[in-house]
């Protein structure tokens, strides 16, 4: 396995980041590769942690309007840079990737930053790993707030998806930051665009966020189905509190909060939320969504 680390240069100055890094290697357990992953971790380290994991293309930068805000009303803030991403070490093979071993690298990160009654926000693929990590490990969850995003068992998704996936295989040159903003209400500043850029130097560096969208197992044939049919069993019984917060003008999950409220015994009852933007929810309903998660801990 060849892995790249993206320069420090590349993450200077960026607009309203300010954050430390901090760093947690893992061991790949096929390749016996170490794997650096970068994380975001303010406020302080004796409270209860709220979890921000990010998707595709983005990294913690999405957190950005988050970070500050809770960290100020008293939470722990962890927001993790996915492998392949953001200031994480990026394996620079499409093959290097499968959604197994993501699970498998976040769950060691987990583990090895012991973080107990975590409050998590998911969304996109933070979703789709963040929820495996519930289901890995419940005792370690206190509350979710689930957003855009899914955990799919080989039954489709929506013709959004579809065109997602068919236009990250096709584009010649994967341009992330403008991904970005296509995928917002608002439209980003060309500083903000060229931040969701700034992981990846070149096409080299891209290898994960090209392949990512092949992975979701939306059919039969695909990996992880059993998988995820078995996280869903364990979601089934999760009884703790989970709200959803979906956005209003996502074409790739819209509807995807019903089944969530249907199947999780958390979702019973709580205050379920449709808030303004686009895919990338973060990016249009920061303040909203800092005072659901807030609110959500506190209640």
């Amino acid at each position: 396995m060849q892995v790249l680390r993206t320069p420090d240069n590349r993450f200077a100055n960026l607009p309203d980041y300010p954050f430390a890094p901090h760093y947690r290697t893992v061991t790949d357990a096929e390749s016996g590769e170490a794997l650096r992953i970068h994380c975001v971790d303010e406020g302080p380290h004796d409270a209860a942690p709220v979890l921000l994991m990010h998707g595709e293309p983005s990294w913690s930068y999405l957190y950005r309007h988050f970070v500050g805000p809770l960290a100020a009303r008293g939470h722990r803030v962890v927001a993790p840079d996915l492998v392949g991403f953001g200031r994480s070490d990026k394996p620079a093979a499409l093959s290097d990737y499968t959604y197994e071993r993501h699970v498998a690298w976040m769950s060691d990160w987990l583990t090895g930053v012991d973080l107990h009654h975590i409050t998590l926000f998911c969304q996109d693929w933070g979703g789709l790993i963040g929820l495996r990590l519930v289901a890995a490990f419940p005792e370690r969850f206190a509350r979710l707030v689930i957003a855009n995003t899914g955990l799919p068992v080989g039954t489709g998704w929506s013709a959004g998806f579809e065109q997602w996936r068919e236009y990250s295989q096709s584009v010649p040159e994967f341009p992330a930051g403008a991904i970005l903003n296509r995928g917002s209400v608002r439209e980003l500043s060309p500083q903000e665009i060229a931040a969701y850029d700034a992981p990846f130097p070149d096409e080299s560096y891209k290898a994960g966020a090209r392949i990512f969208p092949t992975l979701v197992p939306v059919t039969p044939e695909h990996a992880s189905v059993a998988e995820n049919r078995a996280a869903w069993e364990v979601l089934s019984r999760f009884d703790r509190p989970v709200v959803t917060a979906f956005s209003d003008r996502d074409a790739v999950t819209a509807g995807g909060e019903r089944i969530f409220i249907e199947r999780i015994p958390g979702a019973k009852g709580q205050p379920h939320r449709i808030v303004p933007g686009g895919h990338f929810l973060q990016e249009d309903s920061a303040d909203a969504l800092v005072e659901l998660i807030d609110g959500f801990v506190r209640a």
